[in-house]
């Protein structure tokens, strides 16, 4: 099932529960999730009843098969995240699934946008911002990032790249600088981690000029790491590194338009690649539109492209493809 229609089955179902249930609900949510179904309830202005009843009917199927289960809920999820992600990754995903209380002061701020974030930490201490940063989703952060000043951003980047892991005390600090905002447990004894890996995920939901000044910024500072975090980076010409089975499944999960628009960016061999994964007709339009369509926006293009990969991190994450080899190539 694409994850458009769930999210839109999600909607529908949360109307016909009522203000009052559907208001339960969401507070169970996180900020994305909310984000998502309150954008797709909004354009819900008029839903046919047999479509309501369709849902409403789809729903209590699934609620009745899984009313009987009764386990361990903790440990199915450690079980489930171990034998899906593997020890090293599970094992951070589990500590914030399961004990929350270890960044609970940092929930906060994944409610606000990526510009009252930044105002809220822009001038605290470098070190105190890549601590935060490291808490927040990727694409979060590097809006975030984007909000700072060249000298700022390489800055920070660069303490996230180097920062391998955060003791007790400097949660406890961190806690203490962002008063009610950051206010965590005073238990804490873990958190989440930096690195290469961290630094690369952000690079890539980063527009292309703040990318490249921020990886030349460390470069200056340590080449060997620079090149590390490009060799963790996966870019849009990086697809041709997918299978065709994952190309496949990829085109099933975007729209029409936003890869039309993706694709004015690609090299002739990608774009090869995503033509010979579609059907004779599909392919024929996708090449029409293509030569159809006249300039667009450098920035439009990028920013279709960082869409896609999304999609494509949202798949790998699922274990539903297998990310190749990836390289560090500039986005076109």
């Amino acid at each position: 099932m694409p994850a458009e229609d769930g999210v839109e089955k999600s909607a529908i179902l949360l109307i016909a529960l009522g203000e009052d249930y559907a208001a339960e609900v969401l507070r169970h949510l996180g900020p994305k999730e909310v984000h998502k179904l309150g954008q797709a309830m909004s354009t819900l202005k008029s839903v046919p009843r047999a479509r309501v009843e369709e849902v409403l009917s789809e729903f209590q199927k699934s609620a009745e098969e899984s009313a009987a289960v009764n386990v361990d809920t903790d440990a199915y999820v450690r079980s489930v995240l171990t034998k899906a992600l593997g020890d090293d990754k599970a094992s951070n995903l589990i500590a914030r699934i399961l004990q929350p209380g270890d960044t609970n002061g940092i929930e906060g701020l994944k409610w606000m946008d990526a510009p009252t974030v930044a105002d809220l930490i822009r001038n605290e201490h470098p070190q105190i911002i890549a601590t935060i940063l490291v808490h927040l989703a990727h694409d979060h952060a590097s809006d975030i990032l984007n909000q700072f000043s060249e000298r700022l951003r390489n800055d920070v980047v660069l303490r996230v790249a180097t920062l391998e892991g955060i003791q007790p005390e400097a949660l406890r600090e961190l806690n203490d600088v962002m008063l009610r905002l950051l206010s965590g447990s005073a238990s804490m004894t873990k958190a989440a981690k930096g690195g290469v890996r961290t630094v690369a995920e952000m690079l890539n939901f980063m527009g292309t000029a703040n990318e490249t000044a921020v990886l030349d910024s460390i470069r200056e500072y340590d080449p060997d790491l620079a090149q590390q975090i490009l060799d963790e980076m996966f870019v849009f010409e990086n697809l041709l590194d997918l299978d065709d089975r994952a190309i496949q499944l990829l085109l099933r999960e975007i729209q029409s338009e936003s890869l039309i628009l993706a694709m004015k960016g690609a090299n002739e061999a990608l774009r090869e690649k995503i033509f010979r994964n579609m059907s004779q007709r599909a392919s024929e339009m996708l090449r029409e539109d293509l030569e159809s369509r006249g300039p667009v926006r450098l920035s439009e293009v990028e920013a279709e492209q960082k869409e896609i990969l999304k999609v494509v991190r949202r798949l790998a994450d699922e274990g539903q493809i297998v990310l190749g080899a990836s390289g560090g190539g500039e986005m076109i």
